[in-house]
């Protein structure tokens, strides 16, 4: 059963890091041509423009990383009583309410940009970090609702009621009650949307009017200008928080199912 557990880990992990080995090899090449397996002559030239001054690369990290949080942070705020509500309650037409909720992952990305970039213009939002923020919050919002939905859905109020019967107040029955049971949830809720904000390309090109300049728009404008070298060096950046994020993530659960195994 342990060595069963471990291929599968083993096959997990192979399945994630091979397709970035050619991104790793393409970021210290200075030159890769075909049929040659490896590259010709090895460079840190790539990283070094990177972390440079010139490439704004840690520059757009940073926003892109502000922006994922606050659209986190607003999300899980909003996200989670309107899960939880909609976990709870028992009504008709709760099917279609919750294809209303899906419907801005359904609709194209692109449909959804050009529609909300009209409206933004209009608010004098587009071309700042707190329209990119909002817009985001578009597609990272169903996530949060859904996944919070689910938890709710089999949650028995009753623990509330009795913390509440001892004099708790609702805030004090959640946060001591309800919280520890529904955290592992939550984590995956606010990992999804962290990772969901982290990867716009199209929502943060449009309202953000190329003057909110974040990790993927640096990325592809590299990728489609043919500087592979560069853009291996950044996809790596790219896909680190991913990655730490994976890890962090999984224990944490683990740790949370054995305590809940435990009581």
């Amino acid at each position: 059963m342990i060595w069963g557990k471990r291929l599968a880990a083993l096959v997990l992990a192979t399945a994630l890091l091979l397709p970035l080995v050619p991104m790793a090899v393409w970021s210290f090449a200075r030159g890769w041509r075909f049929p040659d397996l490896l590259p010709q002559a090895w460079s840190l030239r790539a990283w070094a423009y990177t972390f440079g001054d010139i490439s704004g690369a840690l520059g757009a990290f940073w926003q892109t990383t502000l922006i994922a949080c606050a659209t986190t942070v607003i999300a899980m705020v909003v996200g989670v009583p309107a899960g939880r509500a909609l976990g709870l309650a028992r009504f008709r037409g709760k099917a279609m309410v919750y294809l209303l909720v899906l419907a801005p992952v359904i609709v194209p990305g692109i449909a959804t940009a050009l529609g909300l970039h009209a409206v933004f213009l209009r608010l004098g939002l587009t071309g700042s970090v707190s329209g990119v923020v909002l817009v985001h919050l578009v597609p990272v919002l169903p996530y949060v609702i859904l996944v919070s939905a689910s938890l709710f859905a089999n949650y028995n109020l009753d623990y509330e009621r009795q913390a509440r019967s001892l004099g708790a107040s609702a805030w004090q029955a959640f946060w001591q009650v309800t919280r520890p049971q529904v955290a592992p949830g939550l984590v995956v809720a606010a990992l999804f949307a962290f990772l969901v904000s982290w990867s716009q390309y199209i929502l943060t090109l449009l309202i953000g009017s190329c003057q909110v300049q974040t990790l993927p728009l640096l990325l592809f404008s590299f990728a489609s200008s043919g500087r592979n070298d560069i853009a291996g060096a950044l996809a790596i950046l790219y896909i680190l928080p991913g990655i730490l994020i994976l890890l962090a993530s999984s224990r944490h659960l683990a740790a949370g199912t054995a305590t809940l195994g435990r009581t």
